[in-house]
């Protein structure tokens, strides 16, 4: 319910500590940065008694909707929502004017932080806004909820904030906004979450696929291409981050770039307070610092106006992602692991490079790094083949170093770029859910070709009677006891030429019948999903075939449990699957391969 401004104090909310969203496990290791650059300018606002206010105060304000330099806005009190926020925690509603919220038609993304004073004490952070659509009606977090860590609230934040018919009528009578569009309640004002280095056709491509293959990453998310872009820190110098000017929290940073930019609410003994809400409700965190470089703001006249931006190398670290807002340091980098990427087609190559700061999109940062540098390099969407190489260096569960390395032919007749960047994504995914594993670096090694061609599995053969026989699914394979079994897949390569791969194998003295399966490489999975451990994702590499290699598959009981051989590496990529029941001594059993 609404309540007079002096009717009672502030109250500081319930010391507990805020429940940090669970988003994974895995820590990301590196070396721990020191950012060179003059510390921002320290406002060190003293917090005002938010009792002492009055309907139809005036206040002022900062924020920045172009460049980094603050500049005012003016407002006046509207009232106060009596737990708007959460329990205990009220939120101050005011009406704001300037010539940039005019032109937006209201306050916008980006703006969230931006202080809000009385004098020269600091009020609290615009925050929210009404969720109907542009308007200059503003929800401000109170500073004095702010400066303490920012709060330590195990309530989640509320996706909306109701407003009772008393406040919806207030908010009419003070601003051109109607009591059923005041009634519609407030939101938290929106971050501009951003992908910068990744196109937004190529973003919403990994997500569809991802989604449709039941991955754990790439998933749809508030992060969007084209609201966020990369700057030089001469352009968003550290100096800019002060009270009212830009600052962007970030995932990772490089090529891919996952951020999103609101506003400094205070800057204090070098240390930042921002947003006024959180960033995701992560608790203790870590993430980039950045300065940014204000574009412009996007007006919409449905939803709110947003800000474009671009951010600048880090400056600091974010330490806490709390119910009120952000908070970090200037100087310390957040410990990274560093995806490093070099891509090759014909005279052109580039090597690109992006740091993870928050490990759960470990998986989405380095898919998106191979996307974007063999975007860089092939220029287009191209049919064609790939060698690609990769290491990972990291420590595993015990704290004892490891490295995990692959090497593999792709092919695609559609887009290469695609089709040999997820396995290594699967890959990190993993790793990263594995408890107490840390990353330290990824690196990969691409040469690219117009080669798209393949070898394909056309049929298996038999040694019988010293004579070899095509296989048929009607009658299988015939095998016996004691003896050895000889089978070879036979292949075709693009120009109809076709060429042998052996196996053989002794069958058991107690063997049954069973199932052969014979694969190319590139028809095989590798089985790292659910591993419970590095040595466990180690070893099922150590077994698996690559692309190029045929891969034979014995199921049999008696016969000394499964027997898998991959063949030598084959001229290319090896596709097709075929699948034979084994008869052992004309053993009953029917010749269809179930599970093949």
């Amino acid at each position: 319910m609404t309540r007079s401004i002096q009717a009672r104090r502030a109250r500081a909310l319930a010391a507990t500590t805020a429940a940090g969203l669970a988003l994974g496990t895995l820590a990301v290791a590196g070396t721990t940065g020191t950012a060179v650059s003059a510390e921002p300018a320290a406002d060190c606002a003293a917090p005002y008694d938010a009792s002492l206010l009055q309907r139809g105060d005036a206040v002022t304000g900062l924020t920045v909707d172009e460049g980094t330099t603050p500049e005012a806005f003016t407002g006046e009190v509207i009232g106060v929502l009596d737990d708007g926020i959460a329990a205990g925690l009220d939120m101050i509603m005011v009406e704001l004017d300037s010539e940039a919220i005019q032109r937006a038609g209201g306050i916008w993304q980006g703006m969230s932080g931006s202080p809000v004073y009385v004098g020269d004490q600091l009020v609290g952070a615009v925050a929210y806004g009404l969720s109907w659509g542009p308007s200059p009606i503003a929800g401000v977090t109170p500073f004095s909820e702010m400066d303490d860590y920012l709060g330590r609230s195990a309530q989640r934040p509320a996706a909306k904030v109701a407003v009772p018919d008393s406040a919806a009528r207030a908010i009419a009578r003070e601003s051109d906004v109607s009591r059923s569009q005041a009634a519609q309640g407030f939101a938290q004002l929106p971050v501009p979450m951003g992908v910068a280095g990744m196109s937004a056709s190529r973003l919403a491509q990994a997500q569809r696929y991802a989604a449709d293959q039941g991955k754990g990453y790439l998933a749809p998310s508030t992060f969007a291409a084209g609201r966020i872009g990369r700057d030089t820190a001469r352009a968003a110098a550290p100096e800019s981050v002060v009270a009212g000017g830009n600052m962007a929290a970030s995932i990772s940073y490089g090529d891919v770039s996952y951020a999103g930019v609101g506003t400094v609410t205070s800057v204090c003994d070098g240390e930042v307070v921002g947003f006024g809400h959180p960033f995701n409700f992560l608790g203790a965190t870590t993430l980039g610092l950045h300065p940014a470089d204000a574009l412009y703001v996007q007006p919409d006249s449905l939803g709110a106006p947003f800000k474009v931006a671009n951010i600048a190398p880090p400056t600091g670290m974010i330490d806490n992602d709390r119910l009120t807002g952000i908070s970090g340091a200037f100087g310390t980098l957040p410990d990274a692991a560093t995806v490093t990427s070099t891509v090759t087609y014909g005279e052109r190559s580039r090597t690109g490079s992006s740091d993870i700061y928050f490990t759960p999109f470990s998986a989405d940062v380095t898919f998106g790094q191979q996307i974007v540098n063999h975007d860089r390099v092939i220029d287009g969407i191209m049919a064609g083949g790939e060698d690609l190489s990769w290491t990972i260096e990291g420590t595993d569960e015990t704290g004892a170093p490891f490295t995990l390395s692959w090497a593999d032919r792709y092919i695609s007749t559609f887009d290469i770029t695609f089709e040999a960047s997820w396995d290594l994504a699967d890959t990190v995914y993993n790793l990263s859910r594995l408890p107490d594993v840390s990353i330290d670096s990824i690196t990969t090694d691409a040469a690219v070709d117009d080669d798209d061609s393949s070898i394909k599995l056309v049929a298996v053969e038999q040694l019988r009677g010293g004579e070899w026989t095509k296989v048929g699914r009607r009658y299988g394979i015939k095998a016996e006891r004691g003896e050895l079994l000889r089978v070879r897949a036979v292949l075709k390569a693009a120009d109809e030429s076709l060429s042998y791969v052996p196996f053989s194998t002794r069958i058991g003295k107690k063997a049954q019948s069973g199932f052969l399966n014979v694969m190319g490489g590139a028809s095989d999975w590798i089985s790292i999903w659910g591993a419970k451990s590095v040595a466990e994702i180690q070893e099922a590499y150590a077994k698996a075939a690559s692309n190029d290699q045929v891969v034979f598959n014995l199921r049999m009981k008696g016969n000394g449990g499964k027997v898998i051989v991959p063949s030598e590496d084959q001229a290319s990529v090896v596709t097709g699957r075929k699948g034979y029941f084994v008869d052992v001594d004309g053993g009953r059993g029917g010749p269809q391969c179930r599970g093949c």
